[in-house]
């Protein structure tokens, strides 16, 4: 099967339909979030740094990861990387509905509704993610720092992902944050789950939809 083309279209193009599910997609990858903290079992990589950095400051956990996200973007400068409406909706979406649902969300009590909590989480942000990807309006911070330094560079994606992530989870946990089982299962499920939904998220121009039958 043939990878799904999730290259940028610039957002003229069939901006009604693109745009909702950009929006649907960044507040669900919020809300999935947020449920995965609530969970405390362990959190995402980034998440790890982000939750460090939040007892550190004292700021609100979205507040934390849209200041992160300003300065990945700020090291998208020297690798060139351009960032498009899908980019920008990233940084403040995902960072206001993290706080909305950790407003309103408690932290279940019993360990099993807190398994039940985290593994719905991850499931859903591979649909988030999958979502906003297949929008083809830009890539979030995080991502297209890595497809940044994966086409400067020349390694492959993989281990570039890896590396960043590996970094970031390290100097996560040192300063604080909580890894856990749930940083295990998101490590090694959210790729496939992106994979497999992208297919039936992604939007496609007409001529590309007509070359796919």
């Amino acid at each position: 099967m043939a990878p799904t083309n999730v290259s940028p279209v610039p957002l003229r193009i069939s901006p009604g339909r693109r745009l909702p599910q950009l929006f649907a997609g960044l507040a669900l990858y919020g809300i999935s979030t947020g449920m995965q903290i609530e969970a405390a079992l362990g959190l995402a990589p980034w998440d790890v740094l982000h939750e460090a950095l939040h007892k550190i400051t004292g700021l609100s956990f979205g507040t934390v990861t849209a200041m992160t996200s300003v300065v990945v973007l700020l090291c998208w400068i020297p690798i060139k990387q351009r960032p498009g409406v899908g980019t920008i909706a990233n940084v403040l979406l995902v960072s206001t509905s993290i706080d909305l649902t950790l407003w309103v969300m408690p932290t279940p009590d019993d360990m099993v509704t807190r398994v039940v909590l985290m593994v719905l989480a991850v499931a859903l942000n591979g649909l988030a993610t999958a979502a906003y990807i297949g929008v083809r309006l830009g890539p979030g911070p995080r991502d297209g720092l890595m497809t940044g330094v994966s086409a400067r560079s020349g390694y492959a994606i993989r281990w570039v992902r890896t590396g960043i992530e590996v970094v970031v989870l390290a100097s996560g946990w040192l300063l604080g944050g909580t890894v856990g089982i749930g940083t295990l299962l998101y490590a090694l499920a959210i790729g496939p789950l992106a994979q497999a939904f992208l297919p039936i998220v992604t939007w496609r121009p007409q001529a590309e939809a007509k070359i796919g039958h």
